[in-house]
């Protein structure tokens, strides 16, 4: 069976697909992943024997603005459902199966292309606040009208529909007529299906009920990471306590990078050592964030003072174990690992899902939230002691023991059972 998987964002999107390609191929499926181009993603499938089809511009590029993006936002979403199409549809297979996520014109040209080549179409949401339900309100979006004051997530529901249609129907209906396909009065629901799929954990993000639409909750799709740390990583983590990890993953952190400057101060000035991921932001424990001289810039190695360590690409299930706390961005592949690892949270939320996932962590009791509006040196060694405290540890393992491993293995046999 002929199975391909669809995105367009950053790692927090690529990476769930490719743990789910790994276990396809494993029960028997040829698979194909059509993603970004981006170098490290192209590094990590190729690692694990999945082929990768280039989709549209690398996103690192994009994202920290090495590279231009069209302005005209009519023009990047034509673009990208086109890409999307034509990238899908060169390895679709009739009576095979596409899944898609990611940014929303991206899983708008996989729907098409699935259509066009008679397979079976899946939408996977990563975060269960992209699909409707009467216990969350939608994503809003810039430059919409704000919705009537008191309005209840029903309404704002509603709302979104026409949201949507203004801002992506007109390119993605014309991509539509243009390629012999039937147009969406409603493209939200057209793309997102009468039965997407959650894959996100039970635990971490629910699925709550009572709600209209028919969710398939899979559980989040991991990928064991039996990859070692580096041997300088390990040698500084084997020479002391465990250290707080502080990195923001794909953000490129413009505008809060007082954030990572003053987590790593006052982690260090509770006397705890530090581990900084450097991240698209080009974070790093010396110049940059401490103040000092120096710094490597090597991908792995020791930083300025020498009670810091940054890392570049790492694997993360790995380091969590072995740290005191995970100070990040809260995006949702950092915060299951975390979760998974026992490891108390202070997120740090910038945009999208991650202020669900950092209030889910608070509600969880496995870490804390920090604004990123007004970082003061009080607020963040507050927020850090409330992490460090024996209670959040203690509830932090807890809630790890309840963490599921298995919801790639529940997607792919439903992928090929056909349910």
């Amino acid at each position: 069976m002929r199975v391909v998987l669809s995105t367009y964002g950053s790692r927090g999107d690529v990476e769930p697909l490719v743990g789910l390609a790994v276990r396809l191929r494993e029960l028997g499926a040829e698979v194909r992943l059509c993603a970004p181009p981006d170098e490290e993603f192209a590094a990590r499938s190729a690692a694990l024997g999945v082929p990768l089809v280039p989709v549209g511009d690398p996103v690192r590029a994009l994202v920290t603005g090495a590279a231009p993006a069209p302005t005209d936002f009519p023009t990047r979403v034509a673009r990208l459902t086109a890409a999307s199409y034509e990238a899908v549809l060169g390895q679709a297979a009739e009576g095979g199966a596409v899944v898609a996520t990611g940014l929303f014109p991206s899983v708008a040209g996989a729907r098409a292309a699935a259509e066009k080549a008679g397979a079976r179409f899946v939408y996977a949401g990563l975060q269960p606040t992209v699909l409707p339900s009467p216990h969350h309100p939608p994503f809003r979006y810039p430059g919409r009208p704000a919705p009537p004051e008191g309005a209840d997530n029903a309404k704002l529901w509603e709302l979104d529909v026409e949201s949507m249609n203004a801002l992506f129907g007109g390119a993605v209906n014309a991509h539509r007529a243009s390629v012999g396909l039937p147009t969406a009065a409603n493209v939200r629901d057209h793309v997102l299906t009468g039965r997407p799929w959650l894959a996100t954990d039970p635990t971490l993000g629910p699925w709550r009920l009572p709600a209209e639409l028919d969710v398939v909750q899979t559980g989040a799709w991991l990928l064991p990471d039996p990859r070692p740390l580096p041997a300088g990583l390990t040698a500084f983590l084997d020479a002391g306590e465990p250290p707080v990890y502080v990195g923001f993953g794909s953000m490129p952190m413009r505008g809060s990078e007082d954030v990572a400057r003053l987590a790593v101060e006052q982690a260090r000035a509770a006397g705890r050592r530090v581990v900084v991921g450097r991240g698209w932001a080009e974070l790093s424990g010396g110049a940059e964030l401490s103040g000092g001289e120096g710094g490597t810039g090597a991908a792995d190695g020791p930083d300025s003072p020498d009670d810091c360590f940054v890392v570049g690409e790492v694997n993360h299930q790995a380091l969590f174990a072995r740290v005191a706390a995970v100070v990040h961005h809260g995006g949702a592949g950092t915060t299951a690992a975390a979760a998974r690892a026992g490891a108390p949270q202070l997120v740090v939320p910038q945009i999208v899902d991650q202020p669900y996932w950092a209030a889910r962590v608070a509600e969880l009791g496995i870490g804390a939230v920090h604004d990123t509006a007004v970082p003061t040196a009080g607020s963040v060694a507050a927020a850090l002691r409330a992490v460090l405290s024996p209670q959040t540890r203690d509830r932090a393992v807890a809630v790890a023991a309840g963490i599921r491993t298995d919801g790639a293995e529940v997607a792919a046999r439903l992928l090929l059972d056909g349910s």
